[in-house]
């Protein structure tokens, strides 16, 4: 029975989706072909839209079986990263041909127009009305989270406990380091039960959820 006892952490990955490398090798021009048809959905069997509804599915269904066996007085935690996992960045990048810019990345954030993926907006939606707790944590700034907390308004995301978001002071800090420290301090408050990133580094790290899913992104690679 879920909640018994202490269960294992698991993670859910795509291997179709993660074998379509990172932008950053040899052979560019044919690459970034690629990601566009997988982002487009122009080629047969692979869809990244597809790929995105499938974990997000996934995430649901652990989701309901996990709040239907809390404990008494269990306070249930889904931690969520946001870009390429709750809004989509991929506007900016296709506009910047896959090449990662700071400024022009920052500019894009402040527009405040970046799209919910769909199947997020399910699972966060889903978890209201299980009454588990949302977190969002992101490597946004925390000078950006006035235009953050807009954005993710606008496209449906309310009603969440905590935005984390990194702080002058952790700059130096690897995604991994950042996103496992910061779940340290939300796993005094709750019970992590689920962890849904498009980076390995959203995902690694103490404490790991009960379920953590990772969603495709060859876009790009963050440690």
């Amino acid at each position: 029975m879920l909640g018994a006892q202490q269960p294992p952490p698991r993670v859910s990955a795509l291997a179709r989706a993660e074998s379509i490398q990172n932008i950053a090798v040899p052979d560019v021009a044919r690459l970034k072909t690629q990601i566009k048809q997988y982002h487009d959905c122009t080629v047969k069997s692979v869809c990244y839209a597809s790929d995105l509804d499938r974990q997000a599915d996934r995430a649901i269904a652990f989701l309901r079986a996990r709040a239907a066996h809390r404990r008494p007085q269990e306070n249930l935690a889904l931690v969520l990263d946001i870009d390429e996992t709750t809004l989509s960045n991929y506007e900016q990048e296709a506009k910047m041909d896959f090449g990662f810019d700071e400024k022009s990345f920052n500019d894009w954030i402040e527009l405040g127009q970046a799209p919910a993926i769909p199947g997020t907006l399910r699972l966060f939606k889903e978890a209201l009305r299980l009454s588990v707790n949302v977190i969002f944590i992101t490597g946004r700034q925390d000078a950006q989270r006035a235009v953050t907390e807009k954005n993710l308004h606008a496209q449906g995301f309310a009603g969440w406990q905590e935005l984390i978001m990194k702080k002058p002071e952790q700059k130096k800090l690897t995604a991994l380091e950042y996103k496992s420290a910061a779940r340290g301090i939300i796993a005094q408050k709750y019970k992590i039960v689920l962890n849904v990133g498009d980076q390995w580094s959203d995902l690694g790290g103490e404490p790991e959820a009960e379920l953590s899913v990772k969603y495709p992104d060859p876009f790009y690679f963050l440690p």
